[in-house]
């Protein structure tokens, strides 16, 4: 017995060495597996590795800011955190890397290979992606504002709740893209192809769409407002909402709601070259008898009153699909500023290694109300059944402030 406590005690201040020992943050957020500071690790800044040099070993928040990696093998390497700010990687193999939380604003990856890629939550604004191989890769959460990505190939790449704001993504292949409440605000997609993409309540408000291709995509809860959708197809797509869309889109599934702005133009034309030819009959045909000119004033008055009354029946459903419209992008984007908050509080949460106890319950709680206020948001119907996404957002909102209290 006397034996066994000097070896406990030898291994227990073994342990506690080796917890408490000084260590850089990029190994100590390597060992507890959390996210590390960007470029706190090795510094490489304006470093030219297209010759051959050799990269360290571990590159977790290194700093490569500047840094020329044309053409380099960068295959599975981990990045995590690193600075890669203006970064040359032109032609380079980063297939199944880890980003996660990189920093690649203004970076220059032209027909680089990034198939498989892990990039959540990384920055990509400004970064140049032309003509590259990215099938499959992840950008969830990520920052592409004003990205360049045109005639990517993006197949299966996921996107989930990303920012492409001001994104090129001109003639870009993003079939079965995962988009889900992603920001294609003012994007330029012309000709891109979104067979059987997810992209239920994604925004491309002002975004160019022209001649795109959404066969089969699924698209609830999506927002077209404002965005152009001349001869765009939409075949078999599901849940196509073009209520404020601009130009004439193409294939237009029978169960879409809403019209583009050039539709109502059209139909009010074609209803003035019907009467006009009505009228011009009942001219004809009335000749020269009073009673002709009698029955075309009436059926001229009972066509006018039918129209108003149309008009009216019309402008009120149109009134209430407006309110309820309003109503509900009000309710989305309280759902999205609520994931937001959450992805903002999950960097902190990894960092602090919070584990078990109340704090756990609280986030469940709150990733739980998140799920729920998205499921109510998709199956409402008007305006009362809005109130679920409401008592959804209020109850993650108070978890995440418990979270938060104890985090701070």
């Amino acid at each position: 017995m006397r034996r066994s406590i000097p070896l406990v005690l030898v291994s227990g201040l073994t342990g506690l060495f080796l917890l408490t020992a000084p260590a850089g943050p990029a190994a100590e957020a390597a060992v507890l597996g959390a996210p590390c500071k960007p470029g706190s690790g090795v510094k490489l800044r304006g470093k030219d590795f297209t010759e051959g040099a050799a990269l360290p070993v571990n590159l977790r928040c290194a700093d490569l800011t500047g840094a020329k990696l044309d053409e380099v093998d960068l295959t599975q390497k981990d990045l995590t955190g690193a600075l890669l700010k203006n970064a040359s990687l032109k032609e380079a193999d980063l297939t199944q890397a880890r980003l996660e939380y990189a920093d690649l604003t203004g970076a220059d990856l032209s027909n680089a290979d990034l198939g498989q890629m892990h990039a959540k939550q990384a920055t990509l604004r400004g970064a140049i992606l032309t003509d590259a191989e990215a099938g499959q890769a992840e950008f969830p959460h990520a920052d592409l504002t004003g990205a360049i990505m045109a005639r990517a190939e993006l197949t299966q790449a996921e996107f989930t709740d990303a920012t492409l704001v001001d994104a090129d993504l001109n003639e870009a292949t993003l079939g079965q893209v995962q988009a889900r409440n992603a920001d294609f605000t003012r994007a330029k997609m012309r000709e891109v192809k979104l067979g059987q993409a997810k992209l239920q309540f994604a925004v491309f408000k002002g975004a160019n769409l022209t001649e795109a291709e959404f066969t089969q995509a699924e698209l609830r809860g999506a927002d077209l407002h404002g965005a152009t959708v001349r001869g765009a197809s939409f075949i078999q797509a599901d849940d196509v909402n073009l209520t404020g869309a601009l130009g004439e889109p193409k294939d237009v599934p029978d169960d879409a709601v809403g019209s583009t702005s050039d539709l109502p133009e059209e139909d009010v034309a074609a209803d003035s070259g019907g009467d006009s030819g009505d009228s011009g009959t009942g001219a004809s045909t009335g000749g020269r008898g009073g009673l002709g000119l009698v029955l075309m004033i009436l059926s001229g008055l009972g066509l006018s009153l039918t129209l108003i009354l149309w008009g009216l029946s019309y402008r009120r459903r149109v009134d209430r699909a407006n309110r309820f419209a309003a109503a509900r992008r009000t309710a989305e984007e309280d759902v999205i500023r609520l994931g937001e908050e959450i992805d903002a509080l999950d960097f902190d949460y990894k960092i602090n290694h919070m584990d078990g106890g109340s704090v756990d319950q609280d986030w469940r709680r709150a990733l739980d109300a998140y799920e729920a206020a998205k499921v109510a948001l998709s199956g409402a119907q008007d305006i009362p059944q809005l109130g679920g996404v409401a008592a959804a957002i209020h109850h993650g909102r108070d978890a995440l402030g418990r979270v938060r209290s104890r985090l701070t």
